[in-house]
């Protein structure tokens, strides 16, 4: 079930999510829990790149599914929250112009984000999947959704008024390729240093310190197949 609502409209600037829950696979047997947020807010004509570095602002997430860091869920340039290099979260951001806008105006952004919290096959997928319920056997969809939201809504208002750098350094706490040999789907192969403070990646090449902008560059630890 689809439906939109506030998540608290006794705060003020409350950005209304879209929540997708309970969602059951034919033949499973197990509620899948995939959850989906979205938050809209205008942004400016520069809003490709801040898309771009957005994709990391919910570093609140691994945070709240593992506060302790003992299951080393972590953030994965440029958009998703991996555990043990397997995909336990992913995030997908776009940009769009109502159709009776003018073509100068403000743009709305769309966040969604999937979590996965019941168990799932890897069957077709590129990166195995990671669940919630690996080491929270009681979560649930509402539950988990009730615990991201928030954070998400006060990261966008943060990123609205700040940009990325107040991000970078807990970015860079639960950065699962810093530090790591990497590939990029464009042949670029090296070390990654992290994250820029502008949200860019850092790689170390032979050629020198690159730094990967374009969310049409996928990167994946060297030997992880794209």
């Amino acid at each position: 079930m689809i439906g939109w609502g506030d998540i608290d409209s006794s705060r003020p600037n409350a950005i209304p999510v879209l929540g997708v829950l309970g969602r059951k696979r034919s033949g499973a047997g197990e509620d899948l829990g995939q959850v989906t947020a979205a938050a809209r807010g205008q942004v400016d004509r520069h809003e490709d790149r801040r898309r771009q570095s957005l994709g990391q602002v919910p570093r609140d997430f691994p945070e709240s599914l593992d506060p302790s860091g003992a299951h080393k869920v972590g953030l994965k340039w440029p958009n998703d929250v991996w555990v043990n290099d397997s995909k336990l979260v992913g995030i997908l951001i776009e940009t769009a112009l109502p159709s009776s806008a003018r073509p100068d105006a403000s743009r709305y952004l769309v966040i969604g984000i999937g979590v996965n919290i019941g168990a799932r096959d890897a069957d077709g997928m590129r990166t195995p999947p990671a669940w919630l319920r690996q080491w929270r056997p009681d979560a649930s969809a509402p539950e988990v959704l009730g615990e991201l939201a928030p954070p998400l809504v006060q990261a966008v208002l943060d990123f609205e008024a700040r940009g990325f750098a107040p991000f970078a350094e807990r970015f860079a706490a639960r950065d699962v390729l810093r530090g790591r040999e990497v590939a990029l789907s464009d042949g670029t192969t090296g070390l990654c240093e992290g994250v820029a403070w502008g949200g860019e990646l850092q790689v170390r090449t032979d050629a020198g310190l690159q730094l990967i902008s374009s969310d049409e560059v996928s990167v994946r630890p060297r030997g992880m197949a794209f």
